[in-house]
């Protein structure tokens, strides 16, 4: 796989399984990401599995959009990794959690692969209101990261 659009990574004293389950629950995700704002199962998934589905509900200002993703990773403790797709079913971006066992916990590194076709970029403006989305998905990671920080270290 080539190198990521946008990462960050960050040390977290939890153990590696207990940051796992607060990024593969979509629910509790929504709760720290910066524009992902919720989900909803799709078919007959009902939780983090290979292959199941999810419909995304994002939020930037005033802007709404909804995708769907598809998990690809499940490993708890190792990874977690989703393929987002639009609505229209063109490929959106894929995302990735990746977890390492540290002295006091955990480091956990965040990526994102763009994955829109040029042409879909620009539409993507209208829906989104980013431009430079590797840049956005830069500074959203780092808030995502200090939250999930936060919120694995209070359960200790």
């Amino acid at each position: 796989m080539n190198a990521p659009s946008a990462t960050g990574r960050i040390e977290i004293d939890a153990a590696p399984e207990t940051v796992y389950a607060l990024v593969s629950d979509p629910g509790l995700l929504a709760s720290l990401a910066e524009e992902y704002a919720g989900h909803r199962w799709v078919g007959r998934a009902s939780g983090p599995a290979v292959g199941a589905k999810f419909r995304g509900r994002n939020r930037r200002g005033f802007r709404r959009w909804s995708t769907l993703s598809t998990i690809t990773d499940a490993e708890p403790g190792r990874r977690f990794g989703f393929e987002v797709t639009s609505v229209a079913g063109l490929p959106v971006a894929r995302w990735q959690y990746d977890f390492e066992p540290a002295s006091d916990g955990c480091v956990v590194v965040e990526s994102m692969w763009e994955r829109r076709p040029a042409w879909f970029k620009v539409a993507s403006l209208t829906v989104t209101g980013v431009w430079d989305r590797e840049q956005a998905n830069t500074a959203n990671i780092a808030a995502t990261l200090a939250r999930l920080k936060r919120a694995a270290e209070a359960n200790r």
